[in-house]
């Protein structure tokens, strides 16, 4: 019903995808040259679709459009809260009250902004590594002290720690945990019993969670998510950071759900926080969570199929390259310590000897070393061509 395998030209729109990559990627102007052509790479880096956004949200921003006023906005009414609180109980048999429903423009500034309300100067973060390196940002910008539990990477399947993220959260110092439920870049979808093992220590040690949950509608077919909160509902130090954004491919609208039992934070929120919405994106995600779930089961089908592709190709092509299929996301995380050392940066090769742009594990914190994140939301043509300069640029190399 829906059309994954059309190829859409997103040049010229001022996408990060195409347009971005030289100063985020390579922290580089417009004059750095390649052997490639921008058009002639194949984009598998900054995490966006490249499928086009869901036919019922651009209708609903068309039909918001034709009110012809965009004025100041904020979600007064029942309707959005409905939309994603249903969406929550169908997908997750877990609601909230619409009072703990905060908005942001995204999770990231979100993260900024908590780390900044719940930690005081000499307070410390802790988060699990590789980590999405956004969390040590948010950590960096407002001068806090941050530690990293190591997951253990068990042949390509990646397991907490639990024993050092108890010491590690029993510092007197460490105030706040972020999690990322499911996990990026590993794909993990942390089982029931990790996250009661996880929640069950936070609480011990009367910690703040902010549980970014960004990636939980983009699971394999087989697999469910838990939010962190439905297994701990009577903790209130624990936020819930939740977005259409991934799902829907719609991360330039920029709107966020933040959901903050704790009266006391969201009362600093609601003080602090410039508290507008962009009435197109409210449209936009309100229709997405109404009527979006046809879109979102056929493009989780197609994304099983690019994984699978994945698995084989890399299997047959690359056969030392570690690679488990991830439980969720569209990111597969490729181990190449087997071709080449941990000095050498992958971006920059794959990007001059392959023409393929895509994210080395130096974006992921710490212990990470020789692994790529490659984005498979394409169309398979592309997601073809793009393993198949990954591969031939590696055996070149190594022959």
């Amino acid at each position: 019903m829906y059309n994954f395998d059309e190829i859409i030209d997103r040049r010229n729109t001022n996408a990060m995808n195409t347009d971005g990559f030289r100063s985020y990627i390579f922290h580089a102007d417009d004059s750095m040259e390649f052997p490639y052509k921008d058009e002639e790479f194949i984009r598998m880096w900054v995490a966006d679709m490249e499928f086009a956004t869901p036919q019922v949200v651009i209708d609903a921003i068309k039909e918001r459009l034709d009110k012809r006023i965009f004025g100041y906005t904020r979600i007064f009414s029942n309707d959005y809260y409905n939309a994603f609180v249903n969406w929550c109980m169908r997908r997750y048999e877990w609601s909230f009250e619409k009072k703990h429903l905060v908005m942001s423009n995204g999770i990231i500034p979100a993260l900024y902004e908590l780390v900044d309300y719940i930690c005081k100067p000499e307070d410390k973060v802790i988060f699990l590594t590789p980590s999405y390196a956004y969390f040590k940002y948010a950590a960096d910008f407002n001068h806090r002290e941050f530690l990293c539990s190591d997951l253990i990477n068990d042949n390509g399947y990646y397991r907490i720690d639990f024993d050092d993220f108890e010491r590690k959260a029993a510092d007197e110092k460490t105030t706040l945990f972020i999690l990322c439920n499911p996990h990026n870049p590993s794909g993990r979808v942390w089982t029931e019993e990790e996250l009661r093992k996880l929640g069950e220590i936070c609480v011990k040690n009367n910690l703040w969670v902010i549980s970014d949950e960004i990636h939980c509608d983009l699971l394999r077919v087989e697999k469910k998510h838990i939010p962190l909160a439905k297994l701990f509902p009577d903790y209130d130090k624990l936020v819930t950071c939740m977005a259409p954004s991934k799902t829907f491919n719609m991360a330039g609208l920029m709107i966020s759900n933040v959901i903050i039992p704790n009266a006391a934070l969201r009362e600093i929120w609601l003080s602090r926080h410039y508290n507008f919405d962009n009435p197109l994106s409210v449209a936009g995600a309100q229709a997405a969570y109404e009527k979006g779930e046809p879109w979102l089961e056929e493009l989780r089908a197609y994304l099983d199929i690019n994984f699978a592709f994945a698995k084989e190709y890399l299997k047959e092509n690359l056969p030392k390259a570690g690679f488990n299929i991830s439980e969720a996301t569209y990111l597969a995380w490729v181990d190449l310590s087997a071709y080449f050392n941990k000095d050498e940066d992958l971006p920059m090769f794959f990007a001059h000897k392959a023409g393929v742009l895509l994210e080395g594990g130096n974006m992921f914190v710490q212990n990470s070393d020789c692994f790529i994140r490659l984005n498979l939301a394409c169309p398979k043509s592309v997601l073809a061509e793009g393993l198949k300069r990954i591969c031939d640029a590696i055996n070149t190399k190594i022959k």
